[in-house]
């Protein structure tokens, strides 16, 4: 599904994807992110995205296409010459601006049938999808929330992409017209979502003065 760039190959796939203003990248830029220590500390020393896109831009602006998990035939111990009759994978796609996840589905399906073997079916089984949610930052109020964050904190507040799921954003959005502020304080160090995941008694703290700070500064 990629190209020796990095690019994902789907037919459309970039249609909608949208360049990052030159105010956050500025902002982006100004915050030494080591992109070795980054890789080394999951082993890694070659990002695997795009390669003319940074790894920040990697991670937080540009759309992906990854196989999660992919099995099929004997995998027990020992040795087996069994053909499998079936393979599996589990495939998630991350979009961002204005992509289509109805289209790139459809284009995955044709891509997929484009280099299906003879005599070999296909079956998806979807398990949901949802537009990206994005926040119009130019909205004053935005602004007012950073500086209000950047206050409490020895940092200036940036804003950043997220990879997630959290459809409930992009709905208040689109339904009842209310911009969303997701405002965080996670450390890089916490490994959300693994079996020793953390969050700092220091983040709460600062994350309490935060809020008040910027409910204040929004009042």
């Amino acid at each position: 599904m990629h190209d020796d760039s990095g690019r994902v190959t789907l037919e459309g796939f970039y249609e909608g994807v949208e360049e990052i203003p030159e105010k956050i990248m500025q902002q982006w830029n100004n915050l030494s992110f080591d992109e070795n220590t980054f890789l080394s500390e999951v082993g890694l020393k070659i990002p695997a995205g795009e390669k003319d896109r940074s790894v920040l831009e990697q991670i937080w602006s540009r759309p992906t296409a990854e196989i999660n998990g992919i099995w099929g035939g004997y995998t027990g111990e020992g040795f087996k010459t069994v053909l499998p009759s079936e393979a599996h994978a589990k495939v998630s796609f991350r979009l961002v601006g204005k992509q289509n996840p109805d289209k790139i589905q459809s284009a995955f399906n044709r891509h997929l049938e484009k280099y299906l073997p003879e005599d070999c079916t296909l079956e998806y089984k979807l398990h949901g999808s949802s537009m990206a949610s994005n926040m119009a930052i130019d909205n004053p109020s935005f602004e007012i929330a950073r500086n209000a964050l950047s206050s409490e904190w020895e940092n200036s507040g940036v804003y950043v992409g997220c990879g997630g799921s959290i459809p409930i954003a992009g709905h208040f959005q689109t339904i009842i017209g209310l911009e969303t502020m997701l405002i965080g304080f996670a450390q890089d160090d916490d490994s959300i979502h693994s079996p020793n995941e953390k969050y700092d008694i220091r983040s709460f703290h600062k994350g309490i003065r935060s809020w008040v700070r910027i409910l204040h500064a929004l009042a």
